[in-house]
């Protein structure tokens, strides 16, 4: 059973990244974690060059937060870091920005970046929520396969010139896509484990959906936007959406929020809590096929639950693909055996 950080907060001893990654990413990290060596290549190769000139600019450019520089944020990561019982922190950085950005970059030694206007945008609790997410990008490695999409981003150019290279780039580019968009759901079920106050969650996408005039908002009406977006009836919207998220590495805030709602209210938020989640020892042992299958049950659900005319669309002609190869396997599979 966790022992209490504070009055209000659990911490999660010897949680796994396991526990908050959406069952998509985590069959992509899991797969990824099986490789061994891969990982440690990309590192090694990250680290001589990248992260050290990642660093120098930083060190060149921003502030490095410590006890006397930004002692809130140093406060705050410190009191995450405990609630998620991570062992090793990252070094954080506040950078001159107006933009509402906060990233984790680095796989040696990963690297939190905070924006200055993200920082006059969120109050405290909201800041707790926003590094722990970052927080947790940085645990669950994210940054070997960021590393690798954006390789591949890089690399366009070469590909165009190849025949049949820019498609298939595409095809790679779009699979990565999806996989960061969903790693993103992640990092927030990391910052609400971590905040332990969903309402504080929510405040954080409607402040980036609307650029902090939180006063003139609703939740009722910020949650029926996103159902109205998640269901539209439209075919022609449904095939626009898929075109606009098709190139975008973050979840649109309006979607986020809606998404984090609802593993909220999975029981699955609240089972973590009191103690149920996987252990940081046993991931070594975590199965492929296991997390492959939660993946796959994941999009079904996904599908089953959506309103979206498309959505629906795949999902019938799923269910009827199905159902016919039932049927084909009772009519002809049991002539086989008589």
């Amino acid at each position: 059973m966790p022992n209490n950080v504070s009055k209000t907060r659990v911490r999660l001893n010897g949680i796994s990244s396991r526990a908050w990654e959406h069952p998509a990413d985590r069959g992509a990290l899991v797969a990824l974690r099986k490789l061994k060596g891969f990982d440690t290549i990309l590192k090694t190769l990250s680290g001589l060059i990248n992260e050290r000139q990642w660093r120098l600019l930083l060190l060149g450019s921003a502030v490095r937060v410590d006890e006397r520089q930004f002692p809130q944020l140093n406060r705050l990561l410190a009191d995450v870091g405990t609630t998620l019982d991570a062992t090793d922190l990252p070094e954080l950085y506040v950078r001159a920005s107006p933009a509402f950005t906060a990233e984790a970059i680095g796989m040696n030694k990963p690297v939190i970046i905070l924006s200055s206007g993200l920082i006059d945008l969120l109050d405290e609790e909201e800041l707790r929520f926003v590094i722990a997410r970052e927080l947790g990008h940085a645990l669950s490695g994210h940054a070997v396969y960021r590393t690798l999409l954006l390789r591949l981003v890089g690399m366009t150019g070469i590909f165009n010139a190849m025949p049949g290279g820019a498609l298939g780039l595409r095809a790679i580019v779009a699979a990565l896509m999806e996989w960061s968009r969903k790693s993103e759901l992640s990092a927030d079920r990391a910052g609400l484990l971590a905040t332990q106050d969903p309402a504080v969650a929510t405040r954080v996408h409607m402040k980036l959906a609307s650029g902090g005039h939180l006063e003139d908002l609703d939740i009722t009406s910020f949650f029926a936007q996103a159902a109205e977006y998640e269901e539209t009836e439209d075919l022609r919207d449904s095939v626009l959406k898929l075109f606009l998220v098709e190139g975008q590495a973050h979840p649109f805030n309006v979607v986020r929020a809606s998404e984090l709602r609802r593993w909220t209210e999975s029981g699955d938020y609240t089972a973590i809590l009191h103690g149920t989640y996987p252990r940081r020892e046993d991931d070594a042992t975590a199965k492929v096929t296991d997390a492959a299958q939660d993946a796959a049950r994941s999009y079904t659900e996904s599908f089953e639950r959506t309103q979206d005319s498309l959505g629906r669309i795949v999902h019938d002609v799923a269910g009827f693909m199905g159902s016919a190869k039932l049927w084909l396997d009772e009519k002809f599979g049991s002539r086989g055996t008589e």
